[in-house]
């Protein structure tokens, strides 16, 4: 362990790597604390803020997996303010986008007893499903913007920088640049943006067809007759 620092989680004092930040160190004690934008295989960016903590001292709550730990830093996983946020983040979440796909997210809601109806005049987000290539679909109505795929789409991973974000504030969307279909980017379709999405925003081709009620053999023909399509392009 290099450069150890003593820190309290919950009220369990232990040393731990300075390096670590506050979500890694509790791990190591056996806590957890929840997650939605965060993943092992990417850079952590804090967005999506269920990871909230409250530190003695702080004015705010902070985010466990950039925060990192200090020296003495005195740190409540769960109490009744760190609650509250994640479940109006819970709420928030689910008055804008289809969380139905969603295992993790809606575990986390009935966890802290969200009202997914709290903001009924909450306009959701209900863009057309992007169905432009053999290997998989975009429903953007289920996105969170995690940026996970935008992540593992570039330095994190694939290096390929084929998505990223559009627009702005309410209207902002996961996109390609100027809105190409996929196959006109620099996709390479590696499937790894499926791999870290969360919500089922991307998914499969073929499950996707399985999930309208598509037969095996009409998959194949469907995904075969795209395919030759790409081919003579």
């Amino acid at each position: 362990m290099t450069n150890p620092v003593t820190i309290t989680i919950d009220q369990i004092t232990f040393s731990t790597s300075e390096d670590n930040t506050i979500l890694h160190a509790a791990e190591e004690i056996g806590i957890s604390i929840p997650t939605i934008c965060f993943h092992d295989a990417t850079t952590s960016n804090a967005l999506c803020r269920i990871c909230v903590v409250e530190v003695k001292g702080a004015r705010t709550l902070i985010p466990a997996c950039v925060a990192k730990v200090t020296d003495g830093m005195e740190v409540q996983t769960k109490n009744e303010r760190v609650n509250l946020a994640r479940k109006t983040i819970l709420e928030m979440l689910a008055s804008t986008s289809d969380l139905s796909q969603s295992p993790e997210i809606l575990a986390m809601v009935d966890e802290y007893q969200a009202d997914v109806n709290r903001f009924p005049d909450a306009e959701s987000r209900n863009p057309d499903i992007i169905d432009d290539n053999s290997m998989f679909i975009r429903d953007y109505a289920k996105c969170i913007l995690c940026w996970r795929c935008v992540q593992v789409c570039a330095d994190d991973a694939q290096y390929a920088y084929a998505i990223n974000f559009k627009d702005r504030g309410y209207h902002t969307q996961i996109s390609t640049f100027f809105s190409k279909p996929l196959p006109e980017t620099s996709c390479v379709f590696c499937g790894q943006c499926i791999g870290v999405c969360p919500t089922n925003a991307l998914k499969p081709k073929k499950q996707w067809l399985l999930e309208l009620g598509s037969n095996p053999t009409e998959i194949m023909s469907l995904t075969r007759s795209e395919r030759k399509k790409l081919i003579k392009r």
